[in-house]
């Protein structure tokens, strides 16, 4: 009688090497569509790796992700940052059992492994009008870099941008509905597309700088030289950080970062009666949850609820706080 020839199957690993490890980094980063969020998981996923080939080599499971995420609190590290390193490493058991690298049981448990618990909530950062006002006064509106940095703090203080939307913005994004300027179809976070409508005083801005800058096609903000040269095809959104440091630091205002702007966008929005989805519009959020952290809204520090609770000393009634301090 024949035998038949019989296939072997290869069964899944418990144990993950380098190769295997670095063919379900790929995986990984090739389902990503943000070039943000490659770079992110990128480096949590190395990181992770340099871990797992320092420890004794045991079967890539829960009790290893576990031990991972000790090691990560032990380095003190944010909550927020351990649950995107775990995030990762989930990611990339998933990718290792789909490809038939890793046992689903083991891809199952490391699934089950929880993050790192969040106390509280981070406050942000937020300008009032008046320091609004402060930071665009800063630049030089009559040098060809000044009226650029003017139309860059604009739109990222009057439309809420953030700073890769900024980079990428182009001419053609620039468009009227409904007699009224604004952004279309700008791609954002996780591919979102929005439309952002554009204040006037924010057009004049960008129009100021498009002509000096005789810039008619592409995009719109450019690297500008020395001596107001425009070059390039983009600016970097590392420049974007330095210009508003560096007006901030002309204003007075510290630890102010570009995010920071769009903040103050959303939160001004508010304090004028803007509507909170219409808010979540602009942003382009996908939860409003995320809106109200922008917003501040569960936690009010002007006004807050224990100015005036009756034990106030009497010069704190008659007094400014600069004078008390005094």
């Amino acid at each position: 009688m024949r035998q038949k020839n019989k296939t072997k199957r290869r069964s899944p690993k418990t144990v993950l090497r380098l190769p295997d490890l670095d063919h379900s980094k790929s995986s990984v980063l090739q389902t990503l569509g943000s070039v943000a969020s490659q770079k992110t998981y990128a480096f949590a996923i190395d990181d992770f790796i340099s871990w797992y080939c320092s420890e004794p080599r045991l079967a890539f499971g829960r009790t290893v992700v576990l031990r991972y995420r000790y090691y990560l609190e032990a380095r003190h590290l944010a909550p927020a940052t351990i649950n995107l390193r775990l995030a990762a490493v989930r990611r990339l058991a998933y990718e290792a059992s789909d490809n038939g690298l890793l046992s689903p049981d083991l891809a199952a448990g490391i699934r089950r492994v929880k993050g790192a618990k969040r106390l509280g909530m981070r406050i942000g950062n937020w300008l009032t009008p008046t320091q609004g006002k402060e930071l665009l006064g800063m630049p030089d509106r009559d040098s060809v870099k000044g009226k650029r940095n003017y139309a860059m703090l604009a739109v990222l203080l009057g439309c809420g941008l953030r700073r890769a939307e900024l980079t990428r913005l182009t001419v053609n994004h620039l468009q009227q509905r409904d007699n009224h300027w604004a952004i279309i179809d700008l791609f954002g976070k996780g591919g979102h597309v929005r439309t952002v409508p554009v204040p006037d005083w924010v057009k004049v801005a960008m129009d100021s700088w498009l002509a000096v800058a005789c810039i008619q096609t592409g995009v719109i903000f450019r690297c500008v030289s020395r001596t107001g040269h425009v070059w390039g095809s983009r600016l970097s959104e590392k420049a974007v950080w330095w210009v508003v440091r560096e007006y901030a630091k002309l204003a007075g205002i510290e630890h102010l970062a570009p995010h920071d702007l769009r903040r103050t966008c959303a939160r001004l929005c508010h304090s004028a009666g803007g509507e909170l989805e219409q808010i979540q519009f602009l942003l382009g959020h996908r939860s409003v949850e995320t809106t109200e952290r922008y917003l501040g809204s569960r936690q009010r520090l002007v006004q807050a609820v224990n100015d005036h609770i009756g034990i106030e000393p009497e010069a704190c009634h008659d007094a400014p706080f600069d004078s008390v301090q005094e």
